[in-house]
C-alpha cells in the first residue's frame, strides 16, 4: 500500500534493496550542482537537527582533502576515539563514503536510512526550491547515519564543491581545514585564485579556529581577511606551522612537524611532496584539538596514525610486473605534484602514462606539467557521460608538443580504456614505469580491474 505524505501526496513504494537505494540516489544526478544551503536545511529541519548532535573536523581545498581526510580519521582512531569520515569521490563501492572507524556503512543501514529520506526528499521536489541533488542526499544520509545510528565522537567531513555553497556547510566545526587553493571547476567557482579562496573561505565560521596551507599571497590574503571578519585563528603553513628535515627512511617519508605548541617527528607511507604539506595540516589540526579541546592525543598513537594511513588511488602502487601506479591528479596542481613525486619511486627507465579525463578540466596547463616526464603518452577516455573525447586531448598534447615534450615523445590515441589499459601493460617494460592518471572515474575502473575487484561502483 502507498503511505500518505504529509503533503498529502502518495509517497513511493519503500526502496527493497541497497541497489535499489543506491539507483534511486544517482537517479537526482541530472539535477545537477546547485550551490546553495536551501534545501539542505529544510531537510535537517524536517530531520530535527541531527547534525547539531556532531562534532565535525570540516576539510576544503582544492586539491588534499581525501588525503588530509584520511590522516585525521587513522590519527584519531588510533587514539581511541570513534570516528566518522564523510567523503567523495569514491573509488570502489557507494558505501565508501559513510565510513565509521575506517568501515563502510552497512548496506542495509544506508537501505534504511534511503527509505527515511526519500518521502522528504520527493515532498521537498515538490515544493519551489525543486529536487534535492544527489549530492545533497548523500550529505543528509551522512548526517543521519552519524547523528542518529552510529554517534561517533568526531566526524571527519569533507566539503563537496568549493565551501560557502556547498552542502556540507550546513554544520559548524570544531575546526575548519582548508589544504589548499587551485585551478579546479572554474565554471562554478571563479576564474581567479582570489575568488576561488572567498568560495574555500565560506567553511570558515565565527569563532572557529581554522588550519590552511594555502601558499598564494592573493589566496592567503583572502584568507586572512576572513578569519579576521569572524574572528577566527588562523594556523597557516609557513607562518605558523611548517615541516622540515624531510628523509626517505624504510619506504616511509620522515620529516619533522614544527607547531606552534611544540615539534613531533613523524613518518608517513604515502608518496610525494605534497602529502608531507597535507600531514603537517592535519597534524595542525589535530594540535587545535589537543590544545583546546581537550582531545587526548599521545604521542606513539599520533606517530603510528599517520605511519598507517592509506587513501587509495593517490601514488598507489597497483601492480609491480609491469609497475603501475595510479594517481588521481585531475588538474594542474595535481600533475605538477605527479611530475615532482614520481623520482621518489625506484629508478625507472621509460614512463609511459595512460590519462583520461572529463571535457570542462583545464587541459592544456595539466598537460604542461606531464609532457616533459614522459616518454608513451596513452591517451584514452574515462567511462562517464562528461569525458573528454581522446582526439581533442590528442590536438591539445600535439600543440605543446614543440615547447614542453620530450624529443621522441610517442602519444597514442585508444578511446577504449580496456584496450589502452592492455596496450600499457604491453609496452611497459619490467625497468619501465607505468603511470594511470586524470579523472578518479577512469582510476576508479582501472584499479577495480587490476585488483580483480568485478564488483566494483564508481562515481562522483
Amino acid at each position: 500500500m502507498e503511505e500518505i505524505t504529509r503533503s498529502g501526496a502518495a509517497a513511493p513504494a519503500p526502496l527493497s534493496s541497497y541497489t535499489e537505494a543506491v539507483d534511486w540516489i544517482n537517479s537526482l544526478i541530472p539535477f545537477g550542482i546547485r550551490p546553495g544551503l536551501e534545501r539542505i536545511e529544510l531537510l535537517m529541519e524536517k530531520l530535527g537537527h541531527p547534525h547539531r548532535k556532531l562534532k565535525f573536523i570540516h576539510v576544503a581545498g582544492t586539491n588534499g582533502k581525501g588525503s588530509t581526510c584520511a590522516f585525521l580519521t587513522s590519527v584519531l582512531i588510533q587514539s581511541g576515539y570513534s570516528v566518522g569520515t564523510f567523503t567523495s569521490p569514491y573509488i570502489t563501492k557507494f558505501t565508501n563514503r559513510f565510513q565509521y572507524n575506517g568501515t563502510d556503512i552497512p548496506e542495509e543501514t544506508l537501505l534504511a536510512l534511503a527509505n527515511q529520506l526519500r518521502p522528504l526528499v520527493e515532498e521537498i521536489a515538490g515544493t519551489e526550491l525543486g529536487s534535492p541533488t544527489m549530492f545533497e542526499v548523500a550529505t543528509a544520509l551522512a548526517i543521519l547515519y552519524y547523528g542518529e545510528v552510529c554517534y561517533p565522537d568526531v566526524v571527519v567531513w569533507e566539503t563537496g564543491l568549493g565551501g560557502r555553497l556547498d552542502v556540507t556547510n550546513i554544520v559548524t566545526p570544531v575546526v575548519s581545514v582548508i589544504t589548499n587553493v587551485g585551478h579546479d571547476h572554474t565554471d562554478v567557482l571563479g576564474d581567479t585564485l582570489e575568488l576561488i579562496a572567498g568560495e574555500k573561505a565560506g567553511i570558515i565560521k565565527p569563532g572557529v579556529p581554522v588550519v590552511s596551507c594555502v601558499s598564494q599571497p592573493e589566496a592567503v590574503a583572502v584568507l586572512k581577511a576572513k578569519a579576521a571578519a569572524t574572528r577566527s585563528t588562523l594556523y597557516l603553513a609557513g607562518e605558523d606551522f611548517s615541516y622540515s628535515g624531510v628523509e626517505q627512511r624504510d619506504g616511509c617519508q620522515h620529516f619533522t612537524f614544527n607547531g606552534p605548541f611544540r615539534g613531533l617527528e613523524l613518518d608517513i607511507a604515502m608518496k610525494g611532496e605534497h602529502q608531507l604539506q597535507n600531514a603537517a595540516g592535519a597534524m595542525m589540526a589535530l594540535e587545535v584539538l589537543r590544545q583546546y579541546m581537550a582531545f587526548m592525543l599521545e604521542n606513539e598513537d599520533v606517530l603510528e596514525g599517520f605511519r598507517g594511513t592509506f587513501w587509495a588511488g593517490r601514488l598507489e602502487e597497483v601492480s609491480t610486473s609491469p609497475r603501475i601506479i595510479l594517481d588521481g591528479a585531475h588538474n594542474p596542481e595535481g600533475a605538477e605534484s605527479l611530475a615532482k613525486s614520481l623520482p621518489q619511486f625506484q629508478p625507472y627507465g621509460k614512463l609511459n602514462l595512460l590519462m583520461g579525463m572529463l571535457a570542462n578540466k583545464h587541459h592544456e596547463s595539466y598537460l604542461k606539467h606531464i609532457l616533459p616526464i614522459v616518454d608513451t603518452l596513452i591517451l584514452t577516455e574515462p567511462d562517464f557521460r562528461k569525458k573528454m573525447d581522446a582526439e581533442d586531448l590528442q590536438a591539445i598534447a600535439e600543440s605543446l608538443r614543440s615547447k614542453y615534450a620530450k624529443e621522441n615523445l610517442e602519444i597514442i590515441v585508444e578511446r577504449n580504456w580496456g584496450q589502452a589499459l592492455q596496450k600499457l601493460q604491453t609496452i611497459t617494460a619490467d625497468d619501465d614505469l607505468a603511470v594511470v592518471s586524470g579523472t578518479l572515474y577512469l582510476i576508479s575502473d582501472v584499479r577495480s580491474t587490476l585488483l580483480r575487484q568485478p564488483d566494483s561502483e564508481k562515481g562522483w
